[in-house]
């Protein structure tokens, strides 16, 4: 199997793409260490996954805070012997609008979270790394690199980009002890967010969901959005031994919205 053997720690773990990628982890034979602000999300994650708790672990973390960040790493370490990859899924994507509406307190604390905060998970579990080498996966957003036609979030867009750019600094930084450092961009990714979106405006404009659907396929080579199952496997690709020669690199998972 793809991970077998493999501790994987997965910050973010809630109902959507967290939740995904941990699933994906145990199926494939790995070990997943799943860390989020809310326990309960936490706890039902977890007993979804792997009902008799054999191969997940769970600590509530909050990746603004260094020592939490510390604790979950120090928990893979106990219960499984050491970590192999890391996947960064907890970020602050809630916060729409641009630059004249901007409050730049509030951008403050996107940064904090979505930059700074991955920087923190991934120091934190950077000595069990070190041990064997392995993988950080950052999962950032194809509008770091377009903006979106469908909403405005200067804030989110502008901390995935500068952590799409830490990424080429990480990889060179930890190449020597054999880490690698990658990053999935999703597009339009069909999970619980996009769900509430489509919904959000078939209400507001009081249109079919399948019509504002449809205004998001229409820009995709594929004929479908792509799924947070999509980007779990991208992410599961990435932490494996199968992508041992790369690193530095960004692979969109987009259903072909924008190719590069």
């Amino acid at each position: 199997m793809l991970l077998q053997g493999k501790t994987v720690v997965v910050s973010g773990v809630g109902a959507g793409l967290g939740h995904r990628i941990a699933e994906t982890v145990v199926r494939d034979g790995g070990r997943a260490v799943l860390g989020a602000r809310t326990e309960a999300n936490l706890a039902k994650s977890a007993a979804e996954i792997d009902p008799e708790g054999t191969r997940t672990a769970y600590r509530v973390t909050d990746i603004t805070d260094e020592a939490q960040c510390e604790a979950l790493a120090a928990l893979a370490t106990e219960r499984f012997g050491g970590i192999d990859a890391v996947v960064h899924v907890a970020a602050w994507d809630s916060y729409f609008g641009g630059l004249e509406d901007a409050d730049f307190a509030t951008w403050q604390g996107v940064l904090d979270v979505n930059l700074l905060g991955t920087l923190r998970m991934t120091r934190a579990c950077l000595p069990a790394l070190k041990e064997r080498g392995g993988s950080v996966v950052l999962i950032g957003t194809q509008s770091a690199i377009a903006a979106p036609s469908q909403v405005r979030q200067a804030a989110y867009a502008a901390s995935k980009g500068a952590l799409t750019s830490a990424m080429y600094s990480l990889a060179h930084e930890l190449g020597p002890h054999r880490i690698r450092v990658n990053t999935v961009l999703p597009g339009w990714m069909w999970g619980p967010p996009v769900q509430a979106y489509v919904q959000f405006a078939a209400q507001t404009e009081r249109v079919p969901e399948a019509e504002v659907l449809a205004r998001l396929t229409e820009r995709m080579a594929l004929p479908e959005l792509a799924t947070d199952g999509d980007v779990a496997e991208a992410a599961a690709f990435l932490a494996s031994d199968r992508a041992r020669a790369i690193t530095g690199q960004s692979l969109l998972v987009n259903a072909g919205e924008l190719m590069r």
